[in-house]
């Protein structure tokens, strides 16, 4: 019994001190991001704390982390451009396509342009082993303007869960499920950040696209946290990745209590506006084997093609609050460093 006692808490120790090891506090964009595309379209802060997108006629513009990571907590936080930005896109993502090309993994927060006076849309994804086939979108709103100010955008990802954040609140969680197979994302990804020109589908299926009149389009990064579990580190270490992975799923992001899922609810009742677990239509009648409506509640929430019947855009109305709180910026001002973003409270504007 002492035996086992003992080695029971040296498995706990060994836990804890990778748990230790796993920083979530943000990183200068140098120690942890190099530039990917986009020239002088990316642009740092004097402080190296900040990191500035722009979208123009020549380039969008992005970065990617130094490492892959096998799982952990990736954050960032975005305060998007405002006006009219239909057919923009900026997105926070996880990926290894640029290391296996046919049967990539990703996990996605894409967030979409729209045109002036309409709102910005969240959309979510997670590929596994190039499942692109077999998309897994869900698209929200937001409680907020996020062209006020910086709002935080994380993803948790683990052996068995990805779970979606903003602002600390989860907004989705796909289970792994056996009955996946492939489609959950399993192998070593990088983090990646990006603005770019998606009028051929991001704005109403493409019927407005981007619009040059109003660029350049800028979207500013901040609070960059790369809290995972370097894929490299993890071979080196002989066996210190499986303990690194026991540590992310046993870390506070990854665990969801019931005040968080309570929370998740709350969060989907109200700005949930599309999800393929409902979409009766673009499957032919299949439900993804990690979508949960065991007893059918949610069904009569949304349209047969996925669409809520409860959240309506039409019903929305930041944009009168942002006039009401904040001048329109001068033009000029949206494509150069300035000034640059504060990181923003968990709460809406």
């Amino acid at each position: 019994m002492e035996a086992g006692a003992a080695g029971l808490a040296a498995a706990l120790m060994v836990v804890v001190s990778w748990a230790a090891s796993l920083d979530t506090s943000p990183v200068p964009f140098q120690a942890g991001y190099m530039p990917l595309f986009g020239g002088d379209n990316l642009v740092r802060s004097p402080g190296g704390r900040s990191v500035r997108l722009k979208l123009d006629r020549r380039t969008g513009s992005g970065f990617v982390s130094k490492s892959a990571y096998h799982h952990g907590y990736f954050s960032a936080s975005i305060k998007l451009p405002d006006d009219h930005t239909a057919g923009v896109v900026v997105a926070f993502y996880l990926s290894n396509a640029d290391v296996f090309p046919r049967n990539h993994d990703e996990v996605d927060f894409e967030l979409l342009g729209n045109r002036r006076g309409h709102e910005w849309r969240v959309q979510t994804n997670v590929y596994g082993n190039g499942s692109t086939s077999r998309g897994r979108e869900e698209r929200y709103l937001l409680p907020f303007d996020p062209t006020l100010r910086p709002h935080a955008y994380a993803v948790a990802w683990t052996p068995t869960a990805a779970v979606f954040y903003v602002d600390g609140v989860p907004i989705r969680e796909v289970v792994r499920v056996p009955a996946m197979g492939g489609d959950f994302p399993s192998k070593p990804m990088s983090v990646y950040a990006t603005i770019w020109d998606g009028s051929a589908w991001a704005t109403e299926g493409g019927r407005y696209k981007v619009d040059y009149a109003h660029a350049p389009f800028a979207a500013d990064f901040s609070h960059l946290v790369l809290g995972g579990c370097p894929a490299a580190a993890g071979v080196v270490a002989g066996g210190g990745g499986a303990r690194c992975a026991v540590a992310v799923m046993t870390a506070e992001f990854a665990v969801m209590t019931p005040a968080k899922r309570a929370a998740m609810r709350r969060f989907r009742r109200r700005h949930l506006l599309y999800t393929v677990c409902h979409d009766r239509y673009r499957y032919n009648g299949t439900v993804f084997p990690e979508c949960d409506d065991a007893d059918g509640s949610e069904r009569d929430d949304f349209h047969k093609w996925g669409e809520s019947k409860r959240v309506s855009p039409g019903r929305r109305g930041y944009r009168q609050q942002q006039e009401q709180q904040q001048p329109r910026a001068d033009k000029a001002a949206a494509g150069r460093p300035s000034t640059w973003p504060t990181i923003g409270t968990l709460r809406a504007d």
